[in-house]
């Protein structure tokens, strides 16, 4: 109960910002991708149980029979794009929306609806849950998050396997406090931009 209080109180303090910023963030987009710059996407949450996502586009839409699939040989490796490695489909500000996380602002609403917190596990692909070890689904114990340890230590250019490790860490020892301290060091990356792709 407490750690929901924090979660709305702290959404309602940041709605000016995030509401002024995500608009803005949204028309440049909708220029650019001419059409829709709002994502929808199925994602698993706590306890297993599936939930829509909200976000920015930052890609190019796909055409039909482009959608990318994923299938994991080795959760100690990159399941996506390694570092370094641009993905074709990132458009120009799409790129920057992700550098300072300004696309993940809808993610907001996600917590207003109780799918999400502050701070927690990012929201996994179905397709790759289905491909997890069994150890990995403790991430699930927990609300999935907009921000999260993983995320301050490293971001994209950590190997999937030591991300969970992360996570299944923030898991077994969070706190209102560790949320605090996970945000504070978020501003720092999103302002670095630091590990993102």
């Amino acid at each position: 109960m407490a750690k929901r209080l924090f979660d709305v109180a702290l959404t309602f303090l940041a709605a000016p910002f995030a509401l002024l910023a995500g608009a803005v963030m949204a028309g440049v987009l909708a220029v650019e991708l001419r059409g829709n710059p709002f994502f929808v996407q199925e994602r698993i949450g706590r306890a297993g149980k599936p939930f829509r996502m909200y976000k920015l586009r930052t890609m190019r839409h796909a055409r039909p029979g482009q959608q990318p699939r994923y299938e994991v040989a080795d959760f100690e490796t990159f399941v996506f794009s390694p570092p370094g490695q641009r993905d074709p489909r990132l458009t120009r500000w799409g790129e920057f929306a992700r550098k300072t996380s300004l696309d993940e602002l809808p993610n907001l609403v996600n917590v207003l609806l109780g799918q999400m917190s502050l701070v927690g596990p990012r929201p996994e692909l179905p397709e790759i849950v289905a491909q997890y070890p069994p150890a990995y689904h403790r991430r699930h114990d927990v609300l999935p998050g907009i921000a999260g340890l993983a995320q301050v230590s490293g971001r994209s250019d950590l190997p999937y396997d030591e991300i969970v490790q992360y996570d299944l860490q923030y898991v077994d020892h969070h706190s209102l406090m560790g949320d605090l301290a996970i945000l504070w060091k978020t501003c720092t990356v999103v302002l670095t931009g630091r590990g993102a792709r």
